[in-house]
């Protein structure tokens, strides 16, 4: 048998306040509390209290509110759609809920549920946008949590995108038939070019992105966001990047991007693991770049998810350009690079004053070509290095830097699975660093800093290269011995 749902106690409606007064009876910080929650409105304030502190005064003439100085009477209240008791005074509260209730008006006395005749909701606005979350009073903190999460996912300019669509309300009306034409635009419209436009552009760009797609009555075009999916943890995972994954209809992901951020995506979007580790290549570049066309050219949203940040070795330019070559709409959206989750790691300062000012960014396959890179001279020089990739290069990276000139003596930190609990953390110089080759022990992606400024990082958390480089040695001696 089907347990039958919970009934609301309080159920939510949305009064209209424009031009109509609200009442807030105190001068403390819970009747401040309250008079910016009703500041996003377009209500009239007013506020009545013999005293007031110096914070609500100054918010009361930052926004106009009107101020009645003079201890409480009930005939001071009148007309008004809503009163709030906010005095921290029981016995006061409770008098002004009843004198409220008296003359008709709803009353909420502030922390005192048996008093209110409503709840205040934790409020979302995205003007006329409105997400109101209350929880009859039994525990504004958690609405308060409830709120954040809402905020996060919905767009700055959703409210300018609302105000924007019912503008276009009678031309649709007049040129798109009932049903499913209908309801096709709008979800284009609330979901594609002119919400994509009017986040990264103009009101005017957008409005001519929505007529665009009324002329073409609602078609669906394609298209691809490059985002950045950050170094593994999901919650450095970009507000703008969370959105698009919720919007997609295919995501197309990398095999470095762990699940948990996969599914932070839309549940019943279609996910297409397209590989790229070390020795198993699930497709080509070449084949990735056909396959976001062709899923865009058929009308799909599509997410082209990138571990760290899409313009850091992230191959997006091949992608990009090929999507510019087809005329496939795309974007871009940045993500931590695992050089920034590194250092954060190790709270390790990248530049740090008076020793160096810059940074290089590297996989460091290209030292192994017969001239040393322009980079290289930059670390000479005293810039900080973060080497991509680097356990497999790891002697070459050294073996170079140290015949080009930099000391063996340079501070390295070494980051395996960058930002994730399971991170280990390694320290040394760069004579330690060849010992990353043989350490057979490290399967996830690892971040090599290099640099004077490495010195400033914590090494509390951290285990010594050189510990296992004498682990080395000593193997190596005792099987020669053998021998």
């Amino acid at each position: 048998m089907t347990q039958a749902a919970a009934k609301l106690n309080a159920f939510p409606i949305f009064l209209k306040v424009e031009g109509e007064a609200v009442v807030i009876v105190g001068g403390g910080d819970e009747a401040l509390a309250k008079a910016r929650l009703l500041g996003q409105s377009s209500a009239e304030i007013r506020i009545i209290a013999d005293h007031v502190e110096p914070q609500l005064r100054d918010w009361i003439a930052a926004n106009g509110a009107t101020r009645i100085h003079a201890a409480y009477a009930a005939s001071l209240i009148g007309p008004a759609v809503m009163v709030f008791a906010a005095t921290g005074n029981e016995a006061l509260d409770r008098r002004i809920s009843a004198d409220a209730r008296e003359l008709g008006i709803v009353v909420n006395a502030v922390d005192r549920p048996e008093l209110c005749d409503f709840f205040t909701p934790a409020l979302v606005n995205r003007a006329p946008v409105a997400v109101a979350i209350g929880t009859e009073g039994a525990g504004p903190v958690l609405a308060q949590m409830i709120r954040a999460r809402v905020d996060r996912m919905l767009s700055p300019q959703l409210g300018a995108l609302a105000t924007l669509g019912a503008g276009f309300r009678d031309a649709v009306e007049r040129i798109l038939p009932k049903g499913s034409a209908r309801r096709g635009f709008w979800r284009e419209f609330f979901e594609g070019a002119p919400a994509r436009t009017l986040d990264s552009g103009t009101l005017a760009q957008a409005h001519d992105a929505a007529t665009e797609l009324l002329l073409q009555k609602g078609s669906i075009k394609g298209h691809v966001a490059l985002v950045g999916g950050g170094p593994g943890a999901e919650d450095l995972l970009t507000l703008r990047a969370h959105r698009l994954l919720m919007e997609a209809d295919v995501i197309v992901h990398d095999a470095l991007v762990p699940e948990a951020v996969v599914s932070m995506g839309r549940r019943d979007a279609e996910r297409l693991p397209v590989g790229k580790r070390k020795g198993c290549h699930s497709k080509t570049q070449s084949e990735i770049n056909d396959l976001l066309v062709e899923l865009a050219q058929a009308g799909r949203r599509v997410v082209r998810l990138k571990s760290g940040d899409p313009l850091v070795f992230g191959r997006a330019g091949e992608e990009m350009q090929a999507m510019r070559d087809a005329g496939v709409s795309y974007e871009v959206v940045p993500g931590v690079t695992s050089a920034f989750a590194a250092a954060a790691d190790f709270e390790l300062p990248l530049t740090l004053r008076g020793v160096t000012s810059s940074m290089v960014f590297t996989t460091g396959h290209d030292l192994k070509g017969g001239s040393l890179p322009d980079w290289a001279k930059l670390a000479i020089s005293g810039a900080t290095v973060a080497v991509y990739m680097g356990r497999s290069v790891a002697a070459d990276v050294a073996g170079r830097l140290i015949d080009a000139g930099l000391s063996p003596d340079t501070a390295v930190a070494v980051v395996e699975n960058a930002s994730l609990k399971n991170r280990r953390r390694f320290h040394g110089t760069l004579a330690d660093l060849p010992s990353l080759e043989a350490r057979s022990d490290l399967d996830g992606p690892v971040m090599t800093i290099i640099g004077d400024a490495v010195a400033g990082a914590n090494f509390e958390l951290s285990e010594p290269l050189a510990a296992h480089r004498h682990e080395q040695a000593a193997r190596a001696a005792l099987e020669g011995s053998r021998a």
